[in-house]
């Protein structure tokens, strides 16, 4: 079950459990649960902390973690591997007394919630984003013992994914009610829980003494003009929803120079110790709202905070773009999908479609046909804009279909799902059904810049922030950078380097005013 270099990392890991755990597993004599108890015995085996019992839950594959004792208030419904992995790990390693690393006012908070919280996962191995979500539960349910929560993998238990029409993930419930889609931070699930924090977090925030440098983005351009400022010695602040960005919608990564491969989220990760490793004050799980020239920079922010600082640097990114078409809205996460990676193995054997012909598009076909029955990419233009190797490779596929001069017009369903897309033939007029059960969306980007409608910072007719070579904006003292900007090849590599300019150009504005 698991390699020799896997068993050698998780041994390393294992020496840091203080006290006796328990895995506890649920099978019986199906493939999946002899590879589950396999995976169970063999973790077991490599630490004498370790104890192995077999017991019977609701779903069979099972798998519970706790400590010595106590009944399992964390468990996998399925076979933790992928990129689970590493939640599993985390879980071993919490129920065997190693402490998080998580802020230990948010620590403290979790522990006083009140009421009885019984949370629900669905996932797939395969995203990259539900970690995020399986961890941030796993620890508050080792926190709180009233909290409990079970990672379910949505390919193995295919009749609660039906009955509860999950078609992306990750998919959270409570107590048996949808809760929430997507990724999200443990700051941003306490929040839901803990009604009263976003104002208690605003009253502190705006206590604030001014910063000398405010980021505002988490992404790889706020990441990098965090450090740079608070390398010249300035006071530097960072204000983001949440680390990472539109990196951790990002799979494989292969053209980060240096780094022959490496993955979205365990970028997002290094950026955000790289950062820690600074003097920077961090403040997550926090959106701006708009900014404005006084005495000082102003950044007044959704929960009515405002924070002051005498140069801001704007590094908000971008998100997918939608096709803002009659359909899409309604049935967003009900077959209108925008991660491949994510969502892909819940349409197994089914027909689906790729609106895009550009390198995510592309990608994102060449990905989907190793899953599902059968692609049809839909394209805008005459011609794919995709590299022509990813061009080369999805025509070599059997079951991958190119339509192009597409104009997508209508997402339909049944009221409950995706059922098809109506598209124009841009060439002849006529309008055209195409019968699939999923319609993943890939047509580029649009800069989170709607904040700053309104206000003083120049945008362009595309909504982004118009810059200078130094990164300057038309504001005096607010700079801008990454994919939120004018700067053109929206690349993760482009996006860092365009933070190190801004952050240089705020300490430049610094000095000499």
């Amino acid at each position: 079950m698991l390699d020799t270099n896997l068993k050698k990392q998780l041994d390393t890991y294992l020496q840091h459990i203080v006290s006796p755990i328990a895995i506890s597993v649920s099978g019986d004599d199906t493939p999946k649960s002899k590879e589950l108890l396999e995976l169970a015995t063999e973790i077991s085996e490599l630490s004498g902390k370790i104890e192995l019992m077999e017991t019977r839950a609701s779903r069979t594959p099972s798998m519970g973690v706790a400590p010595a004792g106590q009944t399992p208030r964390v468990s996998f419904a399925g076979i933790p591997m992928g990129h689970e992995f590493t939640s599993l790990v985390l879980a071993l390693l919490q129920a065997g007394g190693h402490p998080s690393k998580a802020d230990p006012a948010l620590l403290e908070q979790i522990r006083n919630l009140e009421g009885e919280y019984h949370f629900e996962t669905y996932i797939s191995l395969s995203c990259q984003n539900c970690p995020d979500v399986v961890q941030a539960l796993n620890l508050m349910a080792h926190l709180n013992p009233n909290i409990t929560h079970v990672m379910i993998d949505g390919a193995l238990f295919q009749d609660e994914v039906n009955q509860r029409q999950v078609m992306a993930v990750p998919a959270v419930y409570l107590n048996g009610e949808h809760f929430g889609q997507g990724r999200m931070s443990l700051e941003e699930i306490v929040g839901k829980l803990d009604t009263g924090a976003a104002e208690r977090q605003a009253a502190t925030l705006n206590e604030q003494a001014p910063f000398d440098v405010l980021v505002v983005g988490g992404g790889p351009a706020g990441a990098a003009a965090a450090i740079y400022a608070a390398r010249k010695g300035v006071r530097t602040g960072l204000v983001a929803e949440r680390f990472g960005g539109q990196v951790m919608d990002t799979m494989g990564i292969e053209n980060f120079i240096s780094v022959p491969y490496t993955e979205g989220p365990k970028l997002a990760a290094s950026l955000e110790q790289h950062v820690k490793e600074y003097d920077v004050e961090l403040v997550t799980n926090q959106r701006a709202a708009g900014i404005q020239q006084r005495e000082l920079i102003e950044v007044p922010l959704a929960s009515g905070a405002v924070l002051k600082s005498k140069s801001v640097i704007l590094a908000t990114g971008a998100r997918w773009r939608e096709l803002n078409v009659p359909g899409e809205a309604e049935y967003r996460n009900k077959g209108v999908a925008y991660c491949p990676h994510c969502d892909g193995p819940f349409f197994k054997g089914k027909r689906v479609a790729v609106v895009g012909g550009g390198n995510s598009g592309i990608e994102a076909a060449i990905d989907l046909a190793g899953i599902v029955e059968h692609v049809t990419v839909v394209e805008f233009a005459d011609s794919l804009r995709a590299d022509e190797v990813l061009q080369r490779k999805a025509r070599s596929m059997g079951n991958i279909d190119i339509i192009m001069n597409a104009q997508t017009t209508e997402v339909l369903g049944d009221g409950s799902k995706v059922t098809g897309m109506q598209y124009t033939d841009r060439v002849s007029g006529e309008s055209k059904r195409l019968d699939v059960a999923g319609i993943f969306v890939q047509i580029g980007l649009v800069p989170n810049t709607e904040f700053l409608k309104g206000s003083e910072v120049e945008l362009s007719r595309f909504g982004e922030v118009i810059i200078d070579a130094r990164g300057a904006t038309s504001l005096d003292g607010v700079f801008a950078a990454g994919d939120a900007t004018t700067v053109p090849y929206k690349q993760i590599i482009i996006s860092m380097g365009a933070g190190a300019t801004a952050a240089l150009g705020a300490f430049d504005h610094l000095i000499r005013s």
